[in-house]
């Protein structure tokens, strides 16, 4: 068996099988409208319509559920989009004096 010198050593012949990154998706979050008592359902329709790109059929749907259930999803975006989505949103309704609410949780 040859003595091994690392100082003479040559990696010409050494192999190297290279590690893929281990990538994973960032985690995406749902943006909710709240029910209240005093936003108008035409209100929260143009919300939807506006700010969530939806038909009018789909936003009057959402609006029925948030209505009923207490919370309807408007949304599933990365982070950064879900939290811009909900300060614009939130910061419209306070504009035009309505308590509606949005709120984002992860998915």
């Amino acid at each position: 068996m040859p003595d091994f010198d690392p100082l003479k050593y040559n990696d010409e012949d050494l192999v190297v099988q290279e590690a893929k990154p281990k990538l994973k998706r960032p985690p995406l979050y749902k943006v909710i409208l709240l029910n209240d008592d005093f936003t108008p359902m035409d209100f929260v329709i143009d919300v939807l319509m506006g700010f969530f790109a939806m038909t009018e059929q789909k936003a009057t749907q959402v609006m029925l559920q948030i209505h009923t259930q207490g919370v309807g999803v408007c949304g599933t975006y990365s982070k950064d989009v879900a939290e811009t989505k909900v300060y614009i949103v939130n910061d419209y309704s306070r504009e035009h004096q309505h308590p509606l609410m949005c709120s984002m949780e992860e998915v």
